[in-house]
């Protein structure tokens, strides 16, 4: 499994009309057939230059399904982001190969 992790710090000024954008954007991206599912969290730090920092996690079944994404779609769809929200915006992206995942069970 692999994940498209995107970081996005969106300025305070914007946040409220990026959010619901974001969402959509989401829907969008998920659309295209590529990854199972994604996740969006709030990172929970304080940034010096300010605004609101946001990781959404896409999680791809495959490497192929990975690549497809970003030969095919990634281009069109993070315009329209970069278009719209041009200097309130700043964001980075990583992918990322999970080896393993480990869950706690608690006995009952």
């Amino acid at each position: 499994m692999y994940i498209y992790n995107v970081t996005v710090n969106i300025d305070e000024t914007a946040h409220d009309e990026w959010l619901v954008w974001i969402k959509d954007h989401i829907k969008k991206v998920l659309e295209t057939g590529c990854f199972k599912s994604a996740k969006m969290t709030q990172v929970l730090i304080e940034e010096e230059m300010g605004g609101v920092t946001y990781s959404i996690q896409y999680r791809a079944l495959s490497k192929e399904d990975l690549q497809s994404y970003l030969k095919n779609y990634s281009l069109k769809l993070q315009n329209k982001g970069v278009q719209k929200f041009a200097d309130k915006m700043l964001s980075f992206k990583t992918e990322l190969k999970i080896i393993e995942e480990f869950f706690h069970h608690k006995d009952k």
